[in-house]
């Protein structure tokens, strides 16, 4: 691979950009023109994240769709996407199917994670912002996207079938988001990150209602903060849900997986 232009790379490394050669050589892929390219690297070096800037993001080996604006998937998420496809296929094998909802869906990524792993799963996605539920419905043309509030966005005819709940809802604390990146500070939705003083009172909203559209025997997966993932399982074990907490080092991540009872 030919070695990206040094003045590209020296901008970006100026910026702060770490990983400048390979950043370089992802705008120079991405634009169309010399004109197209310098407004690329000058975005970049302002700030903007480079994902949106790509107009994708991998995950999980894929490559989905983001606009400008829209929550970028993290690495972290991976492990919530690869359980959530896990358990979607355990169900497929006992029943034939399964169905999965990825609620605060974002981009679509844990369910897309699912509908490329798992081909007989059901998938249906939602999100309250609707230019992340406008990049969902493109990265899951199989599957069904709605636009809404939490579980209010979800058809009824859902209440009491899904087998795998995932969730990536906003958890960062509110005093904590002045303390984030400016990549994700000033140009991701608030609406994403917000979690609440201590980051989980969306976690709250969905521990109240979950049991409800669980089927007997379903599973919730939802993302936390390594600090937040006991308080977040003890929200679930007392909604009547049976909660564990599972991490991945390597990746950073914490994901608590709360069982319904079966029936």
């Amino acid at each position: 691979m030919p070695q990206p232009d040094t003045r590209i790379v020296a901008r970006l490394r100026a910026a702060g950009c770490v990983f400048a050669e390979e950043e370089a050589r992802l705008l120079i892929e991405a634009a169309g023109t010399p004109e197209e390219l310098d407004d690329l690297v000058s975005r970049r070096v302002a700030g903007e994240p480079l994902e949106p800037l790509l107009g994708w993001v991998g995950f999980c080996g894929l490559r989905l769709q983001v606009d400008p604006g829209v929550f970028v998937p993290r690495r972290r998420t991976e492990l919530l996407a690869r359980r959530a496809a896990d358990f979607a296929a355990a169900a497929v094998e006992t029943s034939g199917t399964a169905v999965v909802v990825d609620l605060c869906c974002g981009v679509g990524a844990i369910g897309a994670v699912v509908a490329d792993r798992v081909p007989a799963a059901e998938v249906v996605a939602s999100d309250l912002d609707p230019v992340a539920v406008g990049c969902a419905r493109r990265n899951l043309p199989g599957g069904r996207v709605f636009a809404g509030d939490l579980f209010s966005a979800l058809p009824s005819e859902l209440r009491g079938r899904v087998d795998v709940l995932a969730v990536n809802a906003p958890y960062v604390p509110t005093d904590a988001i002045a303390l984030m990146p400016p990549e994700a500070r000033d140009h991701e939705p608030g609406m994403a990150l917000d979690g609440g003083a201590d980051g989980l009172d969306i976690h709250r909203r969905i521990a109240a209602e979950a049991g409800g559209w669980l089927a007997p025997g379903g599973v919730l997966l939802i993302e936390a903060g390594e600090e937040q993932a006991a308080v977040s399982a003890a929200l679930f074990g007392a909604a009547g849900l049976r909660p564990r907490i599972e991490s991945d080092d390597d990746l950073g991540a914490t994901v608590v997986v709360a069982s319904a009872p079966s029936a």
